[in-house]
């Protein structure tokens, strides 16, 4: 890292104050409108150490325009509570301590009630600096944006953890009724092939549009020729995995894996049961009957790994990943189509890939590691993505819980490949 001497966030086109205004309060009010089916009680949950209660999303978020805005942007501004940074601070080492993450869930106070009026605090104070500081933009307004892309980050956690939440839970509740998808038969699998050569992949800054800095710069790959399932793996594929003894057979894991899964008893993906002969999965709209046209999810690293091996095939590069997908459209099972909740692929009009936005985060068999020059954002900033590059595998293409204004071909996921609450799943390449 180069400190206060690599990027800053950059915005290259001037501000348009009115949209960036708008998408603000979209963005923030998107958090509450998701927050509210959860009573006060659940917000403080936290159910294992890699989640977090959902009023600590609603607080961090509020922190992190707080800090990196106002802060140092605003005159005069005055924090809402001179404690709050110990508490809603995650991981910016440089930005002061911070609360134990695994303990998180003992925090009784700040009450939702508090967390609602911190927020509106923060809100108000955003929009005075953009109405009263018209000089202050071009330095304020990539901020902003940083502080957007991240709360929609946040918005997918909020949701990934309250589901573990309430499938630890021994009643299960749902977090809101959803409609199921019409049941299908499952899609034959096909395959689409790509030529060897050379491409560029990574966020162009020609683009004048908003990246992060880890999918900076664009840069040349050397690829071998390669071919991509043109689906998502399904449930009931995952279910023949399970059925010819996957879980219990080394050949196909890796030695971590196959540890990881020994020591854990895993014999099927996270929120699976057999209920008297007979599957079923956790979803936010409670307890169902699994569908085997579905997309598999909430798998690991090692799981889709072991199961391409065993399919006789294997994961797709990252690079792999982005060269077949960076012209394909965004559109997809994302956010807004309000399923929270991966559904069967559709009928193929064509050659093209589907389901590659939306639905699962597809596991890559790329470690996280920087881009070559890569430059992290400057000074705290910059521990937002860089420091993590190491022991994490990345994930592309979003989720049901992605929003589409947050996801594009060039974004990097990325967790350790033993996680798996997240919305995970496989696309299988050879």
């Amino acid at each position: 890292m180069r400190g206060d001497t690599s990027r800053s966030p950059v915005l290259d086109r001037r501000p348009d104050i009115d949209a960036t205004v708008a998408r603000f309060r979209d963005v923030r009010g998107t958090t509450e409108r998701l927050a509210e089916p959860i009573p006060a009680e659940d917000q403080v949950v936290q159910s294992m150490a890699d989640a977090s209660p959902t009023k600590w999303h609603r607080a961090h978020t509020s922190w992190f325009f707080e800090t990196f805005v106002l802060a140092p942007h605003l005159p005069g501004y005055q924090p809402f509570h001179p404690r709050f940074a110990l508490l809603f601070n995650s991981y910016y080492q440089g930005a002061g301590p911070q609360y134990p993450r695994h303990l998180r869930g003992t925090l009784g106070r700040p009450t939702c009630d508090e967390i609602a009026r911190y927020r509106r605090h923060v809100d108000s104070a955003v929009e005075h600096l953009f109405a009263s500081h018209p000089d202050r933009l071009d330095d304020v307004t990539p901020l902003i944006e940083v502080g957007l892309e991240h709360e929609r980050q946040h918005q997918e956690l909020l949701l990934t953890d309250i589901k573990h939440a309430l499938a630890t839970h021994p009643l299960q509740p749902a977090y809101n009724d959803l409609s199921e998808a019409p049941h299908q038969e499952p899609m034959p699998l096909r395959w689409r092939s790509y030529s060897g050569g050379v491409y560029r992949i990574g966020h162009s800054d020609t683009l004048k549009t908003f990246a992060f800095d880890n999918e900076r710069p664009r840069h040349g790959v050397f690829l071998e020729p390669f071919a991509l399932a043109d689906r998502l793996m399904t449930n009931g594929e995952v279910l023949n995995f399970i059925e010819d003894g996957g879980y219990d057979d080394p050949r196909w894991w890796l030695s971590a894996g196959w540890d990881l899964v020994q020591r854990e008893g895993w014999r099927s993906p996270l929120y699976w049961q057999n209920i008297d002969e007979q599957w079923h999965t956790f979803t936010l709209g409670g307890p169902r009957q699994l569908r085997l046209d579905e997309p598999a999810c909430h798998l690991s690293f090692f799981e889709a790994d072991a199961y391409a091996r065993w399919a006789g095939a294997r994961l797709p590069t990252e690079a792999e990943w982005e060269v077949a997908c960076a012209e394909l459209p965004l559109h997809g099972n994302l956010l807004e189509s309000k399923a929270l909740h991966p559904r069967p692929a559709p009928e193929a009009s064509s050659n093209a890939l589907r389901q590659t936005f939306g639905d699962v985060w597809e596991w890559t068999a790329s470690p996280y590691s920087p881009y070559p020059g890569f430059e992290p954002w400057s000074a705290t900033l910059g521990e937002y993505n860089g420091k993590f590059m190491c022991n994490q595998f990345v994930l592309r293409g979003g989720s049901c819980l992605t929003a589409t204004d947050h996801i594009r071909p060039t974004y990097r996921n990325f967790f350790p490949p033993q996680a798996r609450w997240q919305c995970t799943g496989i696309r299988l390449a050879r």
